[in-house]
């Protein structure tokens, strides 16, 4: 596939929580990152970023979808449904049929289409919506077989399982997770890139505890977890307010990294 031009949508996992920039404002994430490797094998690429924290599937499919297919790009990629799931009544059948919608759209607008699964989720709490990812995922593969569209597995993707893949909040990749999800789409699409995202994590430093000094850390580590990150999206969910709410998406424009 010859891609010019590419068009990223979605929710916080493709604007790029939590990959920062560093000195910059703002996040990286793994699509900045697949652009970037792209534009190695392809000089003057166009790139725009239209995902934005915290949006649902309908509001994906209602404010960034008619902006993609305005934009004509050779390639979109769609990953969403994630913060669906996440809330009571996430229905996994009714979503795939946003999301089928959704990629017929793009489609028949003449975007070819890379989807992505969701992933495995395996932290205390957030593995209770395992299921639901898992049927959500299965309906998805149908989706990408169906319209004959690549499709990046995060599911299937054993270094994701990994702590290191994810920042505090458990919700969001690390910088080397996102690079990860980055080279492996840079597989599926056969664009030649020199990192692998199977290359195991860095060894961790051996720690000497007995086994109730481990769950009690691991009690900790819970808590802690509850208390800056869980209470408070738990809060915003009583008052419905979302952390993307008035917060405009990165790249609006398709313009040359």
């Amino acid at each position: 596939m010859d891609i010019g031009s590419f068009v990223a949508l979605g929710d916080s996992f493709t604007e790029g929580l939590d990959d920062p920039r560093g000195d910059q404002q703002g996040y990286r994430g793994w699509a900045d990152r697949f652009a970037e490797m792209l534009a190695e094998q392809r000089p003057g690429l166009r790139y725009a970023n239209l995902a934005v924290r915290g949006k649902k599937l309908a509001q994906v499919a209602g404010e960034q979808v008619p902006r993609a297919v305005a934009m004509a790009p050779d390639l979109v990629s769609l990953a969403a449904g994630g913060n669906d799931l996440l809330r009571p009544g996430g229905d996994p059948d009714a979503l795939a049929d946003s999301y089928d919608e959704m990629v017929r759209t793009l489609l028949s607008a003449g975007c070819p289409v890379l989807m992505f699964t969701g992933f495995d989720p395996r932290f205390p709490v957030i593995r209770l919506i395992r299921g639901k990812v898992a049927a959500f995922n299965m309906h998805l593969r149908a989706i990408a077989d169906r319209h004959h569209c690549q499709l990046v597995d995060l599911w299937s993707m054993p270094v994701l399982r990994d702590p290191p893949a994810w920042s505090a909040d458990r919700l969001h990749l690390t910088p080397d997770g996102h690079r990860r999800v980055a080279l492996r789409a840079c597989e599926v699409l056969r664009v030649p890139v020199a990192g692998d995202w199977r290359e195991p994590w860095p060894a961790a430093e051996p720690v000497v505890s007995s086994q109730a000094r481990a769950w009690l850390a691991a009690r900790r580590t819970d808590l802690r977890w509850a208390r800056m990150h869980a209470a408070p999206w738990v809060t915003r969910r009583l008052r419905g307010v979302s952390t993307g709410d008035g917060l405009a998406p990165k790249r609006p424009e398709l313009l040359p990294l």
